[in-house]
């Protein structure tokens, strides 16, 4: 088991003890231009989890491959590149420019297509593009979670990754958004269940690999992961809030695997 961070939960160049103690790091989405992001404010806490409408700022293409990822290389660990965009040529140029690392397609964003052929068809563009290791990170909204994984499985992908964010809405005193965007991508604690969910059922659907994300804050929700058929786990909202949840959640996974019947089958 490959124990990561999801996209966009780490900056690896600010924190890279945080990162070194991961088994790969995941960049932030990259996508074909620059981007600033939403207007602010687009983070808020909640009870249970926080909202975030970032809206995939980042530096374009051209500046991650000639700068950011040069200097993420010099931390000597594994990377895996978030790659996004509104086409499926904007994925397919982006993974062609790629070298040495697996690729991560944001197929989440809402704005793109997440049917079972808007996802394919991205899939397979990319597999055109790049013989890179492939993986469909996709949304906890599509209700017919192994339909979606078996046509991006079809098309290519070599993997998937579960799950992304929930779309929602957090309101203040007056009954206000308190997103400028209105709503953002929810995630914390509570989404561990239907991110459970979603890995169960795409475990149904293949074979391939899956990297089970949303809600692991502890080694016993990392072991539910696994128990549920994810291959590879990933840290996300946690890793704000306490940059010792690497190491921690692999101390805690151990102890809980120990302590499991059949544990060692889970740990694989």
């Amino acid at each position: 088991m490959l124990l990561l961070n999801a996209s966009g939960c780490l900056d690896a160049l600010t924190a890279p003890e945080v990162a070194q103690s991961l088994d790969a790091f995941v960049t932030k989405t990259v996508t074909p231009e620059p981007r600033a992001g939403n207007a602010p404010p687009r983070i808020a806490e909640t009870e249970h989890g926080m909202l975030n409408a970032i809206g995939l700022a980042n530096p374009g293409r051209v500046v991650f491959v000639k700068d950011v990822l040069p200097r993420l290389r010099a931390l000597g660990m594994p990377l895996w590149v978030s790659v996004g965009g509104f086409s499926a040529s904007d994925y397919a140029e982006t993974c062609a420019q790629l070298a040495d690392v697996t690729i991560e397609l944001n197929l989440s964003c809402p704005n793109v297509d997440e049917a079972p052929e808007g996802a394919a068809e991205i899939v397979s563009a990319c597999r055109k593009a790049t013989d890179l290791p492939l993986y469909a990170k996709l949304s906890p909204h599509a209700w017919e979670m192994g339909e979606t994984v078996r046509a991006v499985e079809a098309a290519g992908a070599d993997g998937i990754s579960l799950v992304n964010t929930l779309r929602g809405i957090a309101l203040d005193k007056n009954f206000e958004p308190v997103l400028a965007r209105e709503s953002g991508g929810y995630s914390g604690p509570a989404l561990l269940p239907v991110a459970l969910a979603a890995v169960a059922a795409a475990r149904r659907a293949t074979m391939l690999p899956i990297v089970g994300m949303g809600g692991v804050s502890h080694g016993r929700d990392a072991a539910a992961m696994l128990a549920c058929g994810a291959t590879h786990v990933a840290l996300g909202t946690v890793l704000f809030a306490d940059p010792d949840a690497p190491s921690r959640v692999r101390s805690e996974l151990d102890e809980a695997l120990a302590r499991t019947a059949g544990g060692a089958a889970l740990g694989r």
